[in-house]
């Protein structure tokens, strides 16, 4: 007799599997981990506090409104509630998106390299992936993007800044972008690190959603809140688009730990922009070390640095674990590494210094 097996969908089999930043061995000699862009800092102040009265009632529903946050939300970023949707991360808020917008027969437009989600949740919808190179400065190809347009594109990501190149769309480029794709198109933009900009010629998204009825902003507190742990994040787009959202949603997904500690992180900006000001300095600092090192560094405005390496990729982040700190490799282009705590800053350094004498 044959043994049958369960029949999934085919569609699955070359759907790629998420590669999660690597941990640092227990017991070995990593010590720091600067591979999935975490926030080094501890919660903010009476974020942890909060959580823990809320874990209190863990036997208990969360509210599947998020009914609290959601008014926090609107309050702080000026927008009305019905514009408003939340889910596990950003990148669950933009697996519900695409599950909106596209389905079989449908294409999905995003750079690459981008965040490596953009062709999961793609090709999990059933959807047709439309990946658009990046330009030799590791940018966005806006008028790239929009030559790919077709009758059956549904949505667009534009990350920025990028995933995992640190680089950003500036004001003018994406404003003409936007004007220039069909109204009946929806462009996502995802905003996961926008905290960590000082370049003063990137938008705010924000501000570009509010007269642009096919504009999506996605955002998280897994970044600069350093909620990571949490998986929190929010959508703001118009009323048909935040619906949808969140009829798309898990049902109580969103854990009530993860929402009250997320109010009390909106409450706590003083503290983020000190945190986030600390940051961004250290990225300042060993980008410019990286560049006295003779390295070419995109400029970032992320809370991470771009190493292009090609080849040699995996032989770097193979010398930097071996060092006791483990980055992001992508095999044959390069290596993301986060912004972490000084001292590991100065390992990476250290390890990217002397593995420049053998290019």
């Amino acid at each position: 007799m044959t043994e049958k097996t369960p029949k999934l969908r085919a569609a699955l089999d070359s759907v790629p599997t998420y590669k999660p930043g690597k941990p640092a061995a227990p017991g070995g000699p990593v010590a720091y981990k600067l591979s999935s862009n975490e926030n080094p800092y501890p919660p903010l102040p009476g974020v942890l506090e909060s959580a823990v009265s809320a874990a209190g009632s863990l036997n208990r529903y969360p509210d599947m409104a998020c009914a609290g946050l959601m008014a926090e939300l609107a309050e702080h970023f000026d927008v009305p509630l019905s514009h408003l949707a939340t889910g596990t991360g950003s990148v669950g808020v933009a697996q519900q998106l695409v599950q909106a917008t596209a389905g079989p027969g449908d294409e999905v437009i995003y750079a690459w390299r981008s965040f490596e989600a953009y062709p999961i949740i793609t090709q999990v919808s059933g959807a047709t992936p439309v990946q658009v190179p990046l330009t030799d400065g590791d940018v966005h190809d806006l008028d790239a993007m929009l030559a790919a347009i077709t009758d059956r594109t549904r949505l667009i990501f534009v990350c920025n800044p990028n995933n995992p190149t640190g680089t950003v769309v500036r004001r003018a480029e994406l404003e003409s972008f936007l004007d220039r794709v069909p109204s009946d198109v929806l462009v996502v933009l995802d905003e996961a690190y926008l905290e960590f900009i000082r370049d003063e010629t990137v938008p705010n998204g924000i501000d570009l959603y509010r007269n642009r009825p096919n504009v999506c902003v996605l955002r998280t507190f897994s970044k600069a809140y350093g909620l990571a742990g949490l998986r929190i994040g929010f959508a703001i787009a118009h009323e048909p688009v935040a619906a949808a959202l969140r009829k798309t949603a898990v049902p109580f997904g969103v854990s009530q730990v993860a929402q009250d500690a997320a109010v009390a992180s909106l409450r706590s900006e003083d503290a983020l922009r000190e945190r986030v000001d600390a940051l961004v300095a250290e990225r300042t600092r060993v980008a410019g070390a990286l560049a006295g090192q003779g390295w070419t560094v995109p400029e970032s405005q992320a809370n991470f640095v771009w190493l292009r390496l090609g080849e040699r990729t995996l032989d770097f982040a193979a010398a930097c674990e071996r060092a006791g700190v483990v980055v992001r490799p992508f095999a044959g282009e390069g290596v993301r590494v986060t912004i972490g705590e000084v001292e590991a800053n100065d390992l990476f350094l250290r390890v990217a210094e002397e593995f420049r004498k053998e290019l």
